[in-house]
């Protein structure tokens, strides 16, 4: 592991002391959750997009989505 600086608001790092107290683990094991955490979403995030730009560039036929119609409603 690395150890890094960083600046954070103070009211913020209150915040995260109360919870890491209450969870019982340490503000570095809080911080790396809320690092991966963010990372996984962005990911997914990235993901969505590149999936929204396939379908507007190439539209699914009315064939290919009908299966689907009885679940959506």
């Amino acid at each position: 592991m690395k150890t890094i600086q960083m600046t954070i608001d103070e009211a913020l790092l209150s915040e995260v002391d109360r919870t890491v107290q209450q969870l019982d683990t340490t503000r570095s094991a809080f911080i790396r959750m809320a690092l991966e955490q963010a990372l996984q979403q962005y990911h997914v995030r990235k993901l969505e997009e590149r999936d929204e730009r396939g379908y507007t560039a190439v539209p699914p036929a009315a064939a290919e989505t009908e299966t689907w119609q009885d679940e959506q409603e």
